[in-house]
């Protein structure tokens, strides 16, 4: 049995990575960096417990993959060492092309989703490894002849899911995104190449898609939690105006270079390793630095917004389920007008609105199948005996500075 090296996670207890390639690019600089990116964005405004990171989070979606793994071949799933070796290496990268805040500032800095950074990273690192990583890479492209094991990665029962969930519910203190993981993984089998759940388990379904619901609009997409995240992209966006503009600002060196230039997803593939040692440069250090440094710049709207985030003094909220009247944000708009003067354009980045959407599951494409005693296997949203909420559920908001409250 070859030697492990051993994390002690607050969530699962200890986890056990064997030495070789995995321990190897756990150990790499670019998976370092996520030590540095948070889980959660700016949750812990209000989950003050809630500052673990993307480090945690694939650690622990690494060590459900490998109890997924024994599950399977325990039911006689052919899953060769090769095979696990490389779909433990999907899991263990999927989130390694992150940004700052993770999710918070996605698409703002680059214009390129971090799911194909992440392939973009582990095409660099499969030339670093002299071509180890070539059926991980296939495995998360999808490309792999055996589904099931692209479906561990990425789909509706997923082992990036099944942690994200349990960890953000730990670190949160919020009970209800509570799931039986444990269970879960322990119903899962393989029927005509794709992943089902044991009929045995399908409360257990039930209970993680009701979770995963309630820790979206109690969590991810709690009110205080959507304006400071909000604040956080609009202040990000005037640094980079400013910045165009030529104004005087304190910023990294990983920061200007992504704000010199506008890449795109062509120039990461034409100079790849160049780029993306300079994005692995980039983290929530990198921002949060920005904001401190210009606390007291001249430009008024970046101080603002600055001093806001950093102190706390977050800006007011409002969710409806229908849009906005007009007349009711241009109300808005005069009475800050009033309070600091006449501000054209840039008043856009203290009032400002837009929509948050999230459905509890999706009927579209790759439903979880349940395995019936019969070895029939049925759609999650006509097995269950309760109504599967299969709805985009959608609530619009108003942000703007207590000042005018």
């Amino acid at each position: 049995m070859s030697k492990k090296k051993i994390f002690n996670d607050p969530v699962y207890g200890f986890i056990g990575v064997p030495y070789g390639i995995l321990f190897d690019l756990i150990e790499h600089p670019y998976f370092q960096r996520l030590r540095r990116i948070k889980q959660v964005g700016l949750t812990h405004y209000v989950y003050p417990g809630a500052l673990h990171t993307r480090f945690h989070h694939a650690l622990g979606a690494l060590h459900l993959m490998h109890e997924a793994i024994e599950v399977l071949r325990s039911k006689d799933v052919e899953i060769t060492e090769k095979e696990a070796e490389a779909v433990n290496i999907a899991i263990l990268l999927h989130d390694i092309g992150h940004g700052p805040f993770s999710h918070a500032l996605e698409n703002l800095l680059i214009k390129i989703h971090h799911e194909d950074l992440s392939i973009l990273f582990m095409e660099e690192l499969n030339e670093i490894f002299e071509g180890k990583l070539s059926m991980a890479i296939q495995i998360f492209k999808n490309e792999y002849p055996k589904p099931f094991l692209y479906q561990l990665v990425s789909g509706q029962l997923d082992m990036d899911r099944l942690d994200y969930l349990n960890r953000d519910s730990f670190f949160t203190g919020v009970s209800e995104g509570v799931i039986g993981y444990d269970r879960i993984i322990k119903m899962l089998d393989v029927r005509d190449g794709n992943l089902v759940v044991e009929e045995k388990g399908i409360y257990s379904i039930e209970k993680f898609l009701i979770a995963r619901r309630l820790m979206y609009w109690q969590v991810y997409l709690h009110k205080t939690v959507l304006a400071a995240e909000q604040m956080l992209i609009k202040a990000v966006k005037r640094i980079k105006e400013l910045h165009e503009m030529g104004k005087p600002l304190i910023l990294s060196p990983a920061l200007s270079y992504f704000f010199n230039q506008s890449l795109t997803s062509q120039d990461f593939k034409n100079s790849r390793k160049q780029v993306l040692d300079q994005f692995a440069k980039l983290d929530d250090v990198d921002v949060i630095m920005a904001l401190k440094d210009n606390l007291e710049n001249e430009d008024l709207v970046l101080s603002f917004l600055a001093k806001s985030i950093i102190n706390r003094e977050l800006f007011k909220i409002e969710l409806k389920n229908i849009p906005f009247e007009r007349d009711y944000i241009q109300k808005m708009r005069q009475k800050l007008t009033n309070e600091i003067g006449p501000m054209g354009n840039e008043l856009e980045h203290l009032i400002f609105g837009g929509t948050e959407s999230n459905n509890e599951y999706s009927i579209l494409k790759d439903e979880i199948r349940i395995l019936f005693k019969n070895g029939k296997t049925v759609p999650m949203s006509e097995a269950s005996d309760r109504e599967i909420h299969s709805k985009i559920i959608t609530k619009y908001y108003l942000c703007y500075p207590k000042i005018i409250c």
